[in-house]
């Protein structure tokens, strides 16, 4: 076999030792008569076996060699330190070593019968353009440094991975441009540089076995355990989503386990909480703390004895147990911290505080089930690492506190990310006068000449709903305390019971005949002060226990009131609301790929929602009114799949509400602006202001002359006062009709004026609906309310 089979390389490899003689011819006119006589030897070896200084590539000849080339290199690798030295001779690019020391080969052999020596951070792919530069280095003089740390990962017996640092000593050998090799001129050179990647160029300047590398290099490796372990945690620190890396824990115990030299330590972690002086759970994926094994959290006093509590929270050091057993007997079993430990089978431990000049933040647990293994003596091989993970926790600690900002501005006080770049710039010009030392000012947000739209789908006589759930509720509720009180009149003719019995018939007959706002915080009040303090005192009468458990049996423990019909009244509300918002910043996800624009939506009875576009939204100069069509052509479609979707889902819903759908159309632009007391956009302008009376007011109202409101369940309205919005519309819904979407019934109505609001229209069309998503027909309201109740 030979070495250069199976490697695509510029380089013709050859081991020789003729540089290594060469030094020993100068060697032989030594004045140490011993020199001299070392380097004759070692020139005889070569005389007699001359393939040795010419050089060879055949790996057979390493056995037919053995003797010479260990004569050769016997300076080299001296017996009296082969115990100490750990040192290789080696073919370049290859894991093929020829001779070694004595403690190299007994580490190889610790490593099992299965292990393969391999040189990490030696790149593969990227042998063939190292190999170049090395060429660019030896033949052309130009200075390139590719110099990385080479190194062996090998388990010792024990298991425990222990790395080796790699540094190679090329004093002897040689590289031969061959015939066919061309000459790299200081273009060439300048072109490689822009180009490391580009391995067809590297190929084309430095062809296949174009140079021959003729000799060995001698390695000599440290064991750099240590360093390279405390180097393995700051990588495994600076890495993101730690807690969420299945493999991240268990890349952790190897690196301590290398560190301490011990192969069954485990490393836990828990959280310090200063304001409530307690010791919490770190969440994430194989993060435990075996100081509070099973338990979330912990207070400090219940979590350790008041010795460790001072030695990690107040003095900040390690606190190292080396028997655990004999720890918790000469406590008696009293110190938490040897009980919790004990229950868990550790032996011994180390408890490191993770402390800045701020005070503690967390403890490192390192725990084995050995005893005496870990101890006050090898925590000081913490020392070095702890400043790491102290910056890990801090660094980790910011982000967290970054992303409960970040989510409580999502959830409570979100900026929708169209205008973010807006307060973005803000906030950097703020940060950039405070720096200054100028009075920071966080200005005014506004966006001027944007268009505004407006759409809401609303539930139908949900306060007719809410009231008669609430009659219903109130007279179930009246009528168990009547049961009650009746039966004990019966017995006991009390005329107080009677007077009670009076006041529910009253409040009965109100519920039946005249339900008053205040009704249901009356007859509230009226059974939890005087009604139920006698109800918890006839309970001791055994005729009346069932009954009077059964009442309470029907009392909700939450709101403390018979809640059945409002129950089912909140919870339809409660599901209306999330599916239509769901749908509709499903949709939105897609409209803002077209355009972006301004978007938000408010949970009512029923979901409104506002958007805004323009050029000072978007930032750019790339605003067309085409963008505004779009927005509103998508505006009507998507009312009509809403409309859609809640008559699939009401047969499903505690309680069959209808809505109807509705769209304000305002066609002139108009300016708003981000109100920081009510972290809010509001419109600016008197004008403007227009818009919003209009708003909040056009959903109640009338047609002109009649008594019916301009919203009508099974259709959509669209409310304009401009005669173009009128013919854009129509072509929308005549659109939307070719699809399906809508009916051919279209209306056109006057409103009757608003305050301060006049001259308003309407355009009314029916909605076609399907009873579900696979179904093909098309259903005006009317008959899709016969359908589902057929």
């Amino acid at each position: 076999m030979d070495i250069n089979d199976n490697i695509d390389s510029p380089f013709v490899l050859k081991v020789s030792f003729n540089k290594l003689i060469t030094q020993y011819e100068k060697l032989i006119s030594a004045d140490n008569d011993f020199i001299a006589a070392n380097a004759k030897r070692v020139i005889k070896i070569a005389e007699a076996n001359p393939e040795l200084r010419t050089g060879f590539s055949d790996l057979s000849l390493f056995k037919t060699y053995e003797t010479d080339i260990a004569g050769i290199l016997q300076d080299a690798f001296n017996p009296l330190l082969t115990t100490n030295e750990i040192k290789t001779a080696s073919i370049p690019f290859h894991d093929i070593i020829f001779n070694s020391s004595e403690r190299f080969k007994s580490i190889v052999n610790s490593a099992g019968t299965g292990f393969k020596l391999q040189i990490k951070n030696m790149p593969e792919d990227q042998r063939y353009i190292i190999a170049c530069t090395i060429i660019l280095n030896f033949c052309y003089g130009y200075s390139l440094n590719l110099k990385r740390p080479f190194l062996y990962e090998i388990p010792d017996k024990n298991g425990i991975i222990r790395y080796y640092k790699i540094l190679y000593n090329a004093d002897f050998t040689e590289i031969i441009p061959s015939e066919k090799a061309p000459k790299i001129s200081q273009q060439d050179y300048d072109e490689l540089l822009d180009n490391f990647e580009n391995i067809n160029l590297w190929k084309e300047k430095f062809p296949p076995n174009s140079y021959t590398f003729k000799g060995f290099v001698i390695s000599n490796i440290f064991d750099v355990t240590d360093d390279q372990s405390i180097s393995n945690i700051k990588s495994s620190l600076i890495g993101e989503n730690k807690r969420k890396d299945e493999g991240f824990m268990k890349d952790f115990h190897d690196i301590f386990r290398s560190l301490l030299g011990l192969n069954d330590v485990k490393v836990g972690f828990s959280i310090y909480n200063k304001e409530d002086d307690s010791f919490e759970q770190v969440y994430g994926v194989g993060m435990d703390s075996y100081l509070l094994n099973k338990n979330t959290s912990l207070k400090c006093t219940d979590a350790m004895c008041s010795w460790s509590y001072q030695t990690l929270l107040k003095d900040k050091k390690f606190y190292a147990i080396s028997d655990v057993d004999k720890f918790y007997k000469l406590s008696k079993g009293k110190a938490p911290q040897y009980k919790t430990l004990k229950n868990q089978g550790i032996k011994s431990a180390i408890l490191a505080p993770i402390a800045n000049a701020e005070g503690l933040m967390g403890i490192l647990e390192i725990v084995s089930e050995k005893p005496k293994v870990l101890n006050s003596i090898n925590a000081n091989k913490l020392v070095d690492v702890m400043p790491f993970i102290v910056s890990a926790v801090e660094r980790s600690k910011s982000e967290e506190e970054n992303l409960i900002e970040a989510i409580i501005q999502k959830e409570c006080t979100s900026i929708h990310s169209s205008v973010h770049w807006r307060f973005e710039k803000e906030a950097r010009n703020f940060i950039k006068d405070q720096l200054s030392g100028n009075n920071p000012v966080f200005k005014k947000i506004a966006f001027e000449n944007i268009y505004p739209l407006y759409g809401q789908i609303d539930i139908k006589g949900s306060s007719e709903a809410r009231n008669w759930a609430t009659q219903q509720d109130l007279t179930l509720q009246l009528t168990h305390v009547k049961q009650v009180l009746e039966t004990i009149f019966k017995t006991e003719a009390l005329p107080i019971y009677e007077q009670y019995i009076y006041q529910i018939n009253t409040y009965l007959k109100g519920l039946k005949n005249s339900f008053q706002v205040d009704s249901e915080q009356q007859i509230a009040g009226f059974i939890k002060d005087e009604i139920e303090p006698i109800l918890k005192h006839l309970y001791t009468r055994d005729e009346l226990k069932f009954q009077i458990e059964n009442y309470f049996h029907h009392i909700d423990d939450d709101v403390d009131v018979l809640y059945h019909h409002r129950k089912q009244y909140d919870d339809t509300i409660t599901l209306i609301n999330k599916e239509m918002a769901a749908l509709l910043d499903k949709k939105q996800e897609e409209a803002q790929q077209m355009y972006p624009h301004y978007f938000e939506r408010f949970k009512t009875d029923g979901v409104e929602h506002n958007m805004y576009i323009g050029e000072s939204i978007t930032k750019e100069d790339s605003f067309n009114p085409i963008y505004l069509y779009n927005l509103r052509l998508w505006q009507l479609q998507v009312m009509c799949e809403m409309e859609n979707a809640y008559y699939q889902m009401q047969p499903s819903l505690p309680v069959a509400l209808d809505v109807a759908s509705m769209v304000l159309v305002f066609n002139q632009p108009l300016s708003i602006s981000f109100r920081m007391d009510e972290k809010q956009f509001d419109v600016d302008g008197t004008y403007n202001a227009r818009y919003e009376i209009v708003k909040k007011r056009v959903d109640k109202a009338y047609i002109k002359g009649t008594t019916d409101r301009v919203t009508q369940k099974g259709k959509i309205s669209i409310v304009y006062s401009q005669k173009e919005d009128e013919v854009e519309y129509l072509r929308y819904i005549t659109f939307l009709q070719s699809k399906n979407y809508l009916d051919t019934d279209i209306e056109i109505v006057e409103l009757q004026d608003l305050q301060a609001v006049t001259g308003l229209r309407a355009i009314r069309v029916s909605v076609l609906y399907h009873k579900n998503k696979t179904d093909q027909s098309f259903y005006t309201y009317n008959d899709l309310m016969k359908e589902i109740k057929a």
